[in-house]
């Protein structure tokens, strides 16, 4: 059984109306200065498989704001125009603080360029602009990213609000810089998180586009992970180059609650399959906005 929540992490007694929302880029500082390789003690499998999201995600969410600059001319709905501008904003600010962290574990000795390469092929290459394609088809290759985002952005909240929720990093001595960047992201992901689900029904509405968003999204994630994982404890110049990456380690972190639970993962996949599934049935905005005012990072960056 996980342990709840430290009581910065909790909800506030007065409801908020996500619908109210005014999504906004946050500025925050972090400093590295003092965090060390494994910043989960005693914990390099689990420390790294966090440490995955920083190789995938600065060129994982620049291809999200490329995609959803794209898509702003066809958006027909003033209020969601804005909500989409708020997450370019938001998106753009995750992907330069994750940078920093790829520049902390270059001087900590781990060089993540390899993985790096791979993420900007994905991204940049098989992902990216087809300016050969003719315009009713670049219409519908926006369409099928904007479907895969969708199905991201489901797995980013899930996982933003399951670190919200959780206490047991705090109790394992996590570094607190560390934790606060993850926590900061995630309580946007949930903030944010029906945006591209809202922005892909404004476009199509056809739940199959969404289905295929998820049936390509999860495997090709999960692949992504674990070649991440693999990649970093090889890499990693603290660790003998010849450890083994089992699932039982993963299982074994979970029971810890230093990782979220394979279970509930795939319970997560399930529910957006449901035809009424709506990403505000998932996780807390009252959590998340919570967390955004007491967050060391952005109130750094406030004073």
């Amino acid at each position: 059984m996980f342990r709840a929540a430290p009581a910065h992490l909790e909800s506030p007694s007065e409801p908020i109306d996500h619908h109210d929302l005014v999504l906004q880029p946050r500025d925050v500082t972090f400093d590295w200065g003092t965090t060390p390789l494994h910043w989960l003690p005693g914990e390099p499998f689990a420390t790294h498989t966090f440490d995955v999201l920083h190789l995938m995600l600065p060129e994982l969410e620049r291809w999200f704001v490329r995609t959803f600059e794209q898509a702003l001319p066809l958006i027909t709905d003033d209020r969601l125009r804005e909500d989409v501008r708020g997450f370019i904003g938001q998106e753009a600010m995750h992907a330069e603080a994750h940078q920093e962290v790829l520049e902390h574990l270059l001087a900590k000795g781990l060089d993540p360029a390899p993985y790096i390469l791979q993420a900007e092929w994905i991204f940049r290459r098989v992902l990216g602009d087809r300016p050969e394609l003719t315009p009713s088809a670049t219409h519908a290759h926006l369409l099928q990213r904007l479907a895969l985002i969708a199905a991201f952005e489901h797995f980013t909240a899930y996982l933003g609000h399951w670190i919200l929720s959780n206490g047991h990093l705090d109790q394992a001595g996590a570094d607190p810089t560390m934790l606060d960047l993850f926590r900061w992201h995630g309580a946007e992901e949930v903030e944010h998180r029906s945006v591209a689900f809202d922005l892909l029904v404004h476009l199509d509405p056809r739940y199959r586009r969404r289905v295929v968003g998820m049936l390509v999204t999860a495997p090709v994630l999960i692949r992504l992970w674990i070649r991440g994982v693999r990649f970093l404890m090889s890499a990693d110049p603290e660790l003998d180059d010849r450890v083994k990456v089992r699932f039982r380690d993963y299982l074994a972190a979970a029971r810890k609650g230093l990782l979220p639970p394979p279970g509930a993962f795939a319970l997560s996949v399930l529910r957006y399959f449901r035809p009424g599934y709506h990403p505000t049935q998932e996780g807390s905005t009252q959590q998340a906005v919570a967390y955004l005012a007491t967050s060391p990072g952005a109130r750094a960056a406030a004073r």
